[in-house]
C-alpha cells in the first residue's frame, strides 16, 4: 500500500461525516492562495470572481466547503494582511459561517492553520473597517472531510489531495523554506517558481494517478485540489474527481453537489452582444447523479 493510501485510509477512518440528501447544495472550491496584494498574490487577478461566485452560492442556499490552500502560507509568515487585503472575500465567507454554511480543511501551504490554537489566534476577530468583528471563531480546520448520502450510504471524501507526499505532506518544513526565502523573491521580480504540483506535469500526474487508484480500489468517490487541475471521470470510469483553483488565468473552477448530482463549474468574465462584461457560470461537465459513477 502506498504512502498516499495508508494516509488517505487514515483521514477517511477519522473524519467528521457530514450527512447529505436530495435537498442539500454544496460548492466545492480550493487553492485560492490568498496572499498580500503584492506581485505575488496569484489571487488577487480572480478576486471579483470569487466574490461574485460566493454571492451567488449564498444568495442560494450552498454550503461552501474549501479544500485546503485557501491562504498562502508557505510564501507570506502572517496572514492578517492576507485577510485585510482580500477582507470582501472574508466578510461573505463569514456569512456563510454566521449560519454553518462554511468549512475549510488544510492543504500544504496552509498547513498550520491545523493547529487549533492557531485557527483560533488568526481568525477569531477581525477588523471591519472601524470596528472589530467576528470572523470564524471557534473554527476547526481538519484534514478531511466525508459527506454521506442520507439514501444510499455512500459516502465522498473530501481531502485537499497532498497526503502521502514526502515534499509536500513529511518533510513540508523544508519545502515551505525553499518557497518563503528562494523562490518568493524571485517572484516579486518576475520569475514562476517551478516547485509543487500545480506547476509540474509529470508530479500532476502521479498524484492523480495516486488518488485515483485509492478511490477506485475502495468504490469511495474522492475529491481533492492540490494539482490546480479539474477532474471529472466519465460515469461509471472513475471515483476521482478535482475542483481545480482559484488561480487558474481568468477563471475560478469548482464542484457543485445539488439534488444528489455532480458537476464542475467554472466563472469566468464574459461580453454579451453589446459587448458588456458580465460574470458567467459555465457548466463543464455533468450534472450527473451521484449513483451513475458507481460501478454496483
Amino acid at each position: 500500500m502506498s504512502a498516499t493510501a495508508r494516509k488517505l485510509r487514515c483521514v477517511y477512518n477519522t473524519a467528521e461525516v457530514i450527512p447529505f440528501d436530495e435537498c442539500s447544495k454544496f460548492i466545492i472550491m480550493s487553492d485560492c492562495h490568498r496572499g498580500q496584494g503584492n506581485t505575488g498574490d496569484n489571487f488577487t487577478q480572480n478576486q471579483a470572481l470569487h466574490f461574485a461566485a460566493l454571492e451567488y452560492y449564498y444568495k442560494n442556499g450552498f454550503n461552501y466547503i474549501e479544500l485546503g490552500d485557501g491562504d498562502e502560507l508557505w510564501e507570506n509568515r502572517k496572514i492578517q494582511p492576507i485577510i485585510e487585503v482580500h477582507s470582501d472575500i472574508f466578510w461573505i465567507m463569514s456569512k456563510f459561517y454566521d449560519e454553518n454554511r462554511l468549512r475549510m480543511l488544510y492543504g500544504n501551504h496552509d498547513i498550520v492553520k491545523r493547529r487549533k490554537q492557531v485557527a483560533n489566534r488568526v481568525f477569531n476577530n477581525f477588523y471591519c473597517d472601524s470596528e472589530e468583528c467576528k470572523l470564524f471563531p471557534g473554527i476547526e480546520m481538519p484534514e478531511g472531510l466525508v459527506l454521506e448520502d442520507i439514501k444510499t450510504k455512500r459516502k465522498i471524501l473530501l481531502v485537499h489531495g497532498h497526503q502521502g507526499s514526502f515534499l509536500n505532506d513529511t518533510i513540508w518544513p523544508a519545502a515551505r523554506f525553499l518557497v518563503r526565502y528562494f523562490w518568493r523573491p524571485l517572484e516579486l521580480v518576475g520569475f514562476t517558481a517551478p516547485t509543487g504540483a500545480a506547476r509540474n506535469h509529470g508530479r500532476k500526474e502521479s498524484i492523480e494517478k495516486k488518488l485515483s487508484s485509492y478511490a477506485n480500489s475502495n468504490q469511495i468517490m474522492l475529491i481533492a485540489g492540490h494539482t490546480h487541475r479539474p477532474a471529472y471521470p466519465k460515469p461509471g470510469t472513475g471515483l476521482y474527481f478535482n475542483d481545480g483553483s482559484c488561480v487558474h488565468p481568468r477563471s475560478i473552477t469548482g464542484i457543485e453537489i445539488e439534488n444528489r448530482k455532480i458537476s464542475l463549474v467554472k466563472w469566468s468574465v464574459s461580453s454579451d452582444e453589446n459587448l458588456n462584461l458580465y460574470v458567467e457560470r459555465r457548466i463543464l461537465e455533468g450534472p450527473n447523479c451521484i449513483d451513475e459513477f458507481y460501478i454496483d
